[in-house]
């Protein structure tokens, strides 16, 4: 069970994670029990639950694993060099600068207006580039995550 403290963190670590790399890892294993990892830049956390929704629209591999196991781990890092900068130069972390998430991921499911306004609210800054429109203009499915536990990303010796 994560506490409501812990909730809270754990989301502004993901939100961190995902400002400064614009993706989370999702791993899952395929019927051969062989990993494979998959970026996804629009992973939304719940405020109060341990649950969440991600867009999912060109990962294949991904989809065919979760017929297979629907656990899964997702792993965001703060990748952001002033974070590491200002971290490397105090010895310690403000904040933790990774989470591994173990979740549950829900079935393929047409996405609500709100989660697709969650969704454009984000890329709203890069919605003119050519980029943009190639790669996020076909959000219309999401599943559902519901987390189960975390583990810290953590560094000896640098422990917040």
């Amino acid at each position: 069970m994560i506490s409501e403290s812990e909730w809270q963190q754990i989301r502004q670590v993901v939100a961190d994670a995902q400002r400064a790399a614009m993706h989370c890892s999702i791993a899952t294993v395929n019927s051969k029990g062989l990993p494979s990892i998959t970026p996804i830049g629009t992973i939304f956390l719940n405020k109060k639950t341990s649950t969440g929704f991600f867009f999912d629209t060109y990962s294949t591999t991904f989809s065919e694993n979760l017929q297979h196991q629907p656990m899964a781990c997702i792993q965001a890092v703060n990748s952001s060099k002033l974070f590491w900068f200002h971290s490397l130069l105090k010895g310690k972390f403000k904040r933790y600068p990774g989470v591994r998430l173990y979740a549950e991921i829900g079935p393929l499911r047409p996405a609500s207006p709100e989660e697709i306004q969650q969704v454009e609210s984000r890329i709203r800054t890069l919605k003119w580039t050519k980029g943009s429109q190639l790669i996020w203009s076909s959000f219309h499915h999401v599943r559902e995550i519901k987390i189960n536990s975390h583990r810290w990303v953590e560094y000896p010796n640098m422990n917040k």
